[in-house]
């Protein structure tokens, strides 16, 4: 019952921040100077077309009146057409979605495979050359620039290798020799599921690099929380009572110490996978992945306010529904956490 009532808290809490989102999203895309009516007729509007289509899009109204009408129509799941393509957001969002998906799972995998035992190791080994190698890889992580690692992989791992695809979702021969059936939109998933060995190998190929890509600064930040809190659990008195009880130091490290200083770091997964959502847009200009990155950037350079809107909605619902996940997954693994 307790769980339930922090529930239905958290989501009031969330709808009342997700509306100022809205409030200052929709302001601040329309006190920017542009003119979305010429945009959307296209090249050499004529001024009496441009007034008739500021008159459909009800850009003559005040902003009050236009973000009430927007709010009305977000109630009842219209998200407005976008001015680039003409087409609904929400059908843009939904299509290209799957694959900006895709790339954050396979980068949140690699983050937290590497990203925990690596602070685990760090911890146990503190002051030798594993714990300076894990901080110097962390702080490297932590500050490199997405755009900048991406280029520096695909220049290595393409151009000089040879080991690894330079861009793209899938490449062209595949589309034909080996079509993926669209069941989900993954195409690893969807691959898998029809038994196309072929598709899916190439599929898995193209994801490593920008998957790596983004998982870079999660890894760093993932590694140095599990570092430092592995480092106050390990000077705890009952860890000192399994120690002189004559336990393995593997059992110590990996079955009492890292279930009680997991929290933290499941936080800072928590975080860096709603980060890794908008995120993720920088890496897929990059890779010229088919996601919702290039989309943005399209809508951002074209102030396509619907589809701003859009995309700006989707990050903040990730980033308090991620946020409340964790809370609920801290509070099963710990006890000790009350969910007041």
């Amino acid at each position: 019952m307790q769980k339930l009532e922090y529930v239905i808290r958290r989501i009031a809490t969330s709808l009342l921040v997700l509306v100022g989102v809205t409030i200052i999203t929709f302001t601040l895309a329309r006190v920017v100077p542009s003119n979305p009516a010429a945009l959307y007729i296209g090249p050499k509007a004529r001024p009496a077309d441009i007034e008739r289509v500021r008159k459909e899009l009800g850009l003559d109204k005040p902003l009050v009146v236009q973000y009430f009408t927007y709010m009305k129509s977000l109630v009842h799941g219209d998200l407005g057409t976008s001015i680039g393509s003409k087409r609904p957001v929400l059908q843009e969002i939904t299509t290209r979605l799957p694959a900006t998906l895709e790339l954050l799972f396979a980068a949140m995998f690699f983050a937290i495979l590497i990203g925990i035992p690596a602070g685990v190791i760090s911890a146990s080994m503190q002051g030798k050359w594993p714990d300076i190698f894990v901080r110097a890889g962390s702080i490297i992580g932590v500050s490199m620039p997405a755009f900048w690692l991406g280029l520096l992989l695909q220049i290595i791992f393409f151009r000089h290798l040879g080991l690894l695809p330079l861009a793209g979702r899938i490449s062209s021969d595949i589309r034909f020799t080996a079509p993926i059936e669209d069941i989900t939109g993954f195409h690893l998933i969807d691959s898998l599921i029809t038994g196309n060995w072929v598709a899916f190998k190439d599929a898995a190929l193209h994801l490593v690099l920008p998957a790596m890509t983004l998982a870079a600064y999660p890894i760093g930040l993932i590694a140095r929380m599990t570092r430092g809190s592995m480092l106050e659990v390990l000077e705890q008195d009952y860890i000192r009572t399994a120690r002189a009880y004559g336990l393995g130091k593997t059992k110590i490290t990996y079955v009492y110490a890292l279930k009680n200083a997991i929290g933290p770091a499941l936080t800072v997964v928590g975080l860096t996978f709603a980060f890794a959502l908008t995120g993720s847009f920088f890496v897929e200009v990059v890779f010229n992945w088919p996601g919702l990155g290039q989309f943005t950037v399209r809508a951002l350079l074209n102030v396509d306010y619907p589809a701003i809107m859009g995309v700006t909605l989707l990050g903040a619902i990730g980033y308090v529904s991620i946020n409340l996940l964790v809370d609920l997954v801290q509070a099963w693994i710990d006890p000790r956490i009350s969910l007041q």
